[in-house]
């Protein structure tokens, strides 16, 4: 696999979550801070959303992505709110609670009557998609947690065209009674996610100011490639030398590079990521631990059990029992 992909889906658990909306007039609404990764995508009009740190308000159009990492809370409205108006925004569950408006994939939720006014202008009909992913953080990717909180990726022509085909599928899919909208809708925002972060890394990466390593690593043709050998054998007995004769470099010009844009030496991060991979394995399989070991490079639950407690504080038996029951998000995003 390569670093992304498994970065997802060592990060991921469970089903994600996603509601349509429409809403016209005057408006505004809260959505608190949650643990997981969310998103909005703007379908059709315009709104503003607010973030809770006091980050200044911003305006989405129709096409435009956010992307929250963490679960930031915010409030959408339909106007750049005020101080007071903002005090008396409307928590977005009691909103739908009070519209008594059922929340599921069977079709769009409309909290007021569409507005004959064309779209853009004041009190027209908004409509979006909200959703989120519930994530695992006990041993979450650096590359997550460089993402900044609040991601907006406005539509543009020509501009991450992958995203806005993806953008464009969830539209007709979502909240559309088709067949196989079951099995379409949870494909899609999964894909949603990977576009969502490879356009933010693009971004990044074409940010000269930007000061993510992540971006840059990626980016780079020599660590680029020594993390894909890495991701796609964790278990295979590797070496700086090895790397570094695959990657076609010294081993001083690996090391170099690789631990300057990564953060941590070529070995230091195949042992965090055979962890990583480990934990996420106990986590979603029922894989003996003997087994376990095998799939991450160590030759027995003894030598993967003392790597497993060094780096997480736990056995790895411990780390399984306690580990939480995949689940799908009940509610609204």
């Amino acid at each position: 696999m390569d670093v992304v992909s498994d970065v997802i889906s060592a990060a991921r658990v469970g089903q994600p979550a996603s509601n349509r909306i429409r809403v016209s007039g005057s408006w505004c609404s809260r959505i608190p801070s949650y643990d997981g990764m969310g998103f909005r995508v703007l379908l059709e009009g315009s709104c503003w959303l607010l973030p809770d740190d006091g980050g200044a308000p911003f305006m989405l159009a129709a096409g435009d992505v956010v992307l929250l990492p963490r679960g930031t809370g915010h409030i959408l409205a339909d106007s750049p709110a005020d101080g007071p108006t903002v005090e008396r925004a409307v928590p977005f569950d009691l909103w739908l609670e009070t519209h008594s408006l059922p929340v599921t994939h069977d079709g769009p939720t409309t909290l007021a009557p569409a507005s004959p006014e064309p779209p853009g202008s004041p009190g027209s009909a908004v409509e979006m998609l909200c959703g989120k992913y519930h994530l695992d953080r006990g041993h979450a990717h650096p590359l997550l947690d460089e993402i900044p909180d609040i991601v907006h990726l406005p539509r543009r022509a020509g501009r991450h065209p992958e995203l806005q085909a993806a953008i464009d599928l969830l539209g007709r899919e979502a909240g559309a009674s088709r067949c196989g909208a079951d099995v379409a809708v949870p494909s899609l925002l999964d894909l949603l996610l990977v576009y969502m972060v490879r356009a933010w890394l693009a971004d990044s990466l074409a940010d000269s100011h930007c000061a993510a390593r992540w971006p840059a690593a990626l980016g780079d043709p020599v660590v680029a490639q020594a993390l894909r050998f890495l991701h796609e054998a964790p278990e295979a007995p590797w070496s700086n030398e090895e790397l570094a004769a695959r990657t076609g470099v010294s081993r001083a010009t690996l090391a170099r590079r690789f631990t300057s844009l990564v953060g941590r030496a070529p070995m230091a991060y195949l042992t965090w990521w055979r962890m990583s991979r480990a934990a996420t394995l106990l986590r979603d399989s029922t894989a003996s631990l003997d087994t376990v070991a095998r799939q991450v490079g160590y030759s027995s639950p003894y030598a993967l059990s003392h790597a497993f407690t060094r780096t997480f504080g736990t056995t790895p038996g411990r780390y399984r029992s306690a580990s939480p029951d995949k689940h799908t998000f009940v509610g609204t995003p």
